[in-house]
């Protein structure tokens, strides 16, 4: 049997956190071990448990949530940090990466994707809202050495570009966008034949070596 996915988390509001807990407690390969309302008890509880995946709100009481993800990563360099908030602005997502975080989420989408997200981030991978994905393609990569252009996409394009990025198969991206799975080949080759990529696999490193997923 897979060990569970111990997961902590932080939010000021009871009613958020109540809510953040159904959903975890529903999945079996879940399990909740604490919870924080500030910074200071976010750390503590880190420290203390060592979760697998601490799930943070950006917005606290005195000390913010880019502090103390930072500060997490430092008492529990093991435990990932997904960030859970309401600010849908690539600056907050830009931060909330430099400070440590290894996803993003908006509160807004979180009953459909929160519990995916949680399992991505725990297996090591990045996870981004997909709509904050298409506005990181849409600005162009500013590191040294990256390709200083990406070619015009649609917002669409770009989303399925993200989730290619981020390892989801055609079903899965189907099924987020309600699109069919035709539909989203169709998207899949179109974006091959814009960049000039012949493979998902160049798909991938396309968008991660051009630091669109930085």
């Amino acid at each position: 049997m897979a060990e569970l996915i111990r997961v902590a988390l932080c939010d000021d509001h009871a009613m958020v956190r109540s809510g953040l807990c159904r959903i975890l407690r529903e999945d079996p390969s879940l399990e909740v071990v604490g919870e924080a309302t500030t910074a200071d008890e976010a750390v503590a509880l880190a420290d203390a448990e060592k979760p697998d995946v601490f799930v943070m709100d950006l917005t606290l009481p005195g000390e913010g949530g880019i502090s103390a993800t930072r500060r997490i990563r430092e008492v529990s360099p093991s435990t990932r940090v997904l960030v859970l908030t309401m600010h849908d602005d690539v600056a907050y997502l830009r931060e909330a990466f430099a400070a440590g975080a290894t996803g993003y989420v908006l509160k807004k989408g979180a009953d459909v994707e929160f519990a995916l997200a949680v399992k991505t981030v725990a297996a090591g991978e990045q996870y981004v809202h997909p709509a904050l994905g298409a506005s990181l393609l849409a600005e162009p990569p500013s590191a040294p050495g990256k390709r200083s252009s990406v070619p015009q996409l649609s917002a669409r394009e770009a989303e399925i570009l993200k989730f290619v990025a981020l390892g989801y198969t055609n079903a899965e991206m189907a099924q987020n966008l309600a699109l069919s799975p035709r539909t989203v080949e169709t998207y899949r080759a179109t974006l091959q034949q814009k960049l000039g990529l012949r493979s998902r696999s160049e798909l991938a490193r396309f968008a991660r070596d051009s630091g669109l997923l930085e």
